[in-house]
């Protein structure tokens, strides 16, 4: 039997894409690995820490990890990655969190190892009390503390606490809403039958997969105050429209806490702007506002891409189900561990292409067309500090030409051009005369353009980066990326996704490329994601 897999001693694994085995070897790590590179013929896969968390608290086993590895190697595996697995999964639930009474909490080492580091480590030594052997007791109010001091030891605690809830609230849903078998499932493993150790964590589902649906799902399951927070105005009004439109919930039961209005009612609605938003004496005003509520469930939406700030308030939330919805857990600044231990472990996760098959997402073609520099910025690059080599090919003027070519292959397809650069937009706004969305135009122009685009009576809309996260534009099945935040991963996909809603029309993703610059090499760090899920871009030069 023919084998893909390249299983390193440093823990990256190979996977050979020309072999007969690649698309099932790629299925079965995917659950305890990370995307590194992806280049044409063999892309690169790590194993850490996280990973392997992520895939115990899922349900696999550190045998069944190993056995996946052995299936698919092309050769023997060395000793060392095999303990480094072993050793990773036991130290999952090694350290479990208990309740003691109302303001105290315990916390068990059920190793000696466990214990002695916990013993020796200062920062969590601050935070906690000796309470007999292998046990010890905490301030509840201290509980996220010591969670995040515990993963970073390398001791993720399981968390055995139940979930508390609010405030209660009779959440309903419409009879005629069609709730799909994927996020009914979802729905069962995030709760578990209400047991111990479950009603918190991040469940991972495609852009356009109906992640609202789920929320909704398991607002009417758990009936309690809720509070979501949304990373813009625009996903906050989405969010309060969806809600209202599935269940049984009124104006007067649904609020919008935003630099607009102020209404905190039995689901609210806010962003994360306004939670970090602070007054002239540094004070987080509307946080502190908001977190004296009597909360029972709070929703994370894109949790991804969580501001530090927002983590505070999570830490003293660990008593309440928390919810996080994302299409890609990937964060570029590293905290995914902090993640982990204060929103929750990842609970489910479906591939993309599964979902692609069945007709829930729609099918999406992949374009990178490179093209060269302008000739008149040739010397300027050359002689350019690297970030401004990156910002030069990015708004290479060649660009606008290609725009033309692709949009006159899609005039009757809802189109949108996105980037990263203002000067840039604005100037493909001056060429094409459509209309420009950026985070300086109001909400509700900015709603009525998303509203007129929906209903058709626009064709092209130019956004910026505000459009990158939670915007439903359900017929847009073109989107022409022109510029991005250099490599960043999770803004590629979440780009893809304003193009997944099913529909009649074939979707297609054009980025448009300066070719032997910093945006090609920024450009292959982007696609990795993607390619974990399936999709490979079709590469097409600027004289084709």
């Amino acid at each position: 039997m023919s084998k893909s897999l390249l299983v390193q001693s440093d823990r990256s694994i190979l996977l050979d894409l020309h072999d007969e085995d690649a698309e099932k070897a790629r299925n079965a790590i995917i659950p305890f690995s990370d995307l590194i590179k992806s280049p044409e013929h063999m892309h690169t896969y790590t194993i850490s820490s996280l990973s392997i968390w992520n895939a115990i608290s899922a349900g696999l086993t550190a045998d069944e990890i190993i056995r996946r590895l052995k299936e698919h190697s092309r050769y023997e595996i060395d000793e060392r990655v095999l303990f480094f697995i072993q050793d990773a999964a036991s130290r999952y639930g090694a350290v479990e969190i208990r309740e003691n009474d109302d303001s105290s909490c315990l916390l068990y080492a059920k190793t000696d190892k466990a214990c002695l580091i916990i013993e020796k480590n200062k920062e969590i030594k601050s935070l906690i009390e000796k309470r007999g052997e292998r046990c010890f007791t905490f301030p509840l109010k201290e509980r996220g503390s010591v969670k995040i001091a515990l993963i970073k030891l390398g001791y993720p605690a399981l968390d055995l606490i139940a979930m508390k809830k609010g405030e209660p609230l009779s959440v309903e849903i419409k009879d005629e809403l069609e709730v799909r078998d994927y996020q009914r499932e979802a729905a069962d493993i995030f709760l578990s039958g209400g047991s111990a150790g479950h009603g918190y964590g991040v469940v991972v589902l495609p852009c356009g997969s109906g992640k609202t649906i789920l929320a909704i799902l398991l607002m009417a399951r758990i009936k309690t105050r809720t509070l979501i927070l949304a990373p813009n105005i625009t996903s906050v009004h989405q969010w309060i429209s969806e809600i209202k439109r599935w269940t049984n919930l009124t104006d007067d039961e649904v609020g919008e806490y935003s630099g607009e209005k102020k209404d905190i009612k039995k689901v609210t609605v806010s962003t994360y702007q306004i939670f970090t938003h602070k007054d002239k004496d540094e004070v987080f005003t509307h946080f502190e506002k908001l977190r004296k509520e009597n909360w029972g469930f709070v929703i994370y939406d894109e949790v991804h891409m969580l501001p530090a700030p927002v983590f505070k308030i999570t830490a003293e939330m660990q008593s309440i189900y928390r919810l996080g919805l994302t299409a890609t857990l990937i964060r570029e600044d590293g905290r995914e561990d902090e993640v982990f231990s204060l929103v929750g472990p990842k609970r489910y996760d479906k591939p993309w292409s599964e979902l692609e098959k069945k007709g829930f997402i729609a099918k999406a073609y992949c374009h990178e067309i490179r093209i060269p520099l302008a000739q008149e910025e040739t010397m300027s690059y050359a002689l350019a500090s690297e970030r401004e080599k990156y910002r030069i090919a990015s708004v290479n003027k060649n660009k606008l030409d290609v725009i033309k070519k692709i949009l006159s292959s899609h005039e009757e397809d809802q189109k949108i051009i996105i980037g990263q650069y203002l000067s840039q937009l604005e100037e493909v706004r001056k060429a094409f005369s459509f209309p420009l969305i950026t985070g300086s135009m109001s909400n509700k122009k900015r709603d009525e353009l998303y509203e007129k685009f929906k209903k058709g009576e626009i064709k092209t809309l130019i956004v910026s980066k505000v459009a990158n996260f939670a915007v439903d534009l359900p017929d847009c099945s073109v989107a022409i990326q022109i510029s991005g935040t250099f490599g960043s991963r999770q803004e590629e996909a979440q780009r893809l996704g304003r193009i997944l809603r099913p529909k009649e029309r074939e979707s297609h993703f054009y980025t448009i490329i300066t070719e032997y610059s910093q945006e090609e090499e920024f450009a292959l760090n982007r696609q990795k994601f993607l390619s974990e899920q399936g999709y490979s871009y079709d590469i097409i030069r600027y004289e084709e």
